[in-house]
């Protein structure tokens, strides 16, 4: 810094960390990416999300980070860019499954369940042991089902029944 001024610096879990006076984070990309992962492995996903997004844009061609940020967008209910992110990362490595997975639950949650269906089909081909993917593919199936009138009328005391007008 000119004029003498000594940069601030905070203490983090990793020692000291300078702080930046710029609104821009303290150090490289990668600093970003693993601190950005652990504030969401901290339950903290809007914040990974800033954090992340600043990794992502300077390093637009990285898979691992791209992941990472649409696993915090979609914690922190922005389902649409955590959408967005899982398909470029699926369409740049088709046989990754949590992308596909990713994909595929960021669909429901849009509304797109027969392209959630699809995504989700694909993550639980390639990983049929994962009881995650499997549970939300059985949902989304389910849900398009029941749109279609599969499972028949509303009964009566069901959630989601309306009663016929009054004549």
């Amino acid at each position: 810094m000119s004029g003498g001024q000594e940069r601030p610096t905070g203490e983090g879990s990793d020692g000291p960390v300078e702080v930046p006076t710029s609104g821009e984070p303290g150090g490289d990309v990668y600093d970003w990416f693993r601190r950005g992962v652990r504030l969401l492995e901290e339950r903290h996903p809007a914040a990974a999300v800033q954090l992340l997004a600043r990794a992502a844009q300077s390093e637009p061609h990285s898979l691992s980070i791209r992941e990472a940020l649409a696993r915090a967008e979609f914690d922190a209910g922005s389902y649409r860019a955590a959408l967005e992110n899982f398909r470029t990362v699926a369409l740049a490595d088709p046989s990754d499954d949590y992308a596909q997975f990713g994909w595929g639950v960021a669909a429901a949650r849009l509304g797109d369940f027969e392209g959630s269906v699809e995504h989700l089909a694909l993550a639980v081909a390639m990983r049929p042991d994962n009881a995650h993917y499997r549970a939300a593919l059985r949902q989304s199936r389910a849900t398009l089902a029941a749109r279609a009138g599969a499972y028949g009328p509303l009964q009566p005391g069901a959630p989601g029944y309306l009663a016929p007008p009054e004549e």
